[in-house]
């Protein structure tokens, strides 16, 4: 195998796998750097807000969905 096969090799894996190799390097980045707590407080905060929101235009499903989780135990 001579260095232009095991070049394009290389640059056959990185077009492949391009989107997993930069997702990883912005991965290692954020621990780092220590911002991936931030980011899961700030995923906390926005799934508490869609729960919420839901729960409010829902009320009467959700409390029915409620009282027949509860029956069962």
């Amino acid at each position: 195998m001579n260095d232009l096969e095991k070049n394009n090799n290389y640059r056959d894996f990185f077009f492949k796998y391009r989107g997993a190799i930069i997702g990883g390097i912005i991965a290692l980045l954020l621990v780092w750097t220590g911002m991936f707590k931030l980011l899961f407080v700030l995923v906390v905060i926005l799934a508490g807000i869609f729960i919420g929101n839901y729960i409010q235009k829902n009320k009467d499903d959700v409390k029915e969905k409620l009282k027949d989780f509860i029956d069962r135990f």
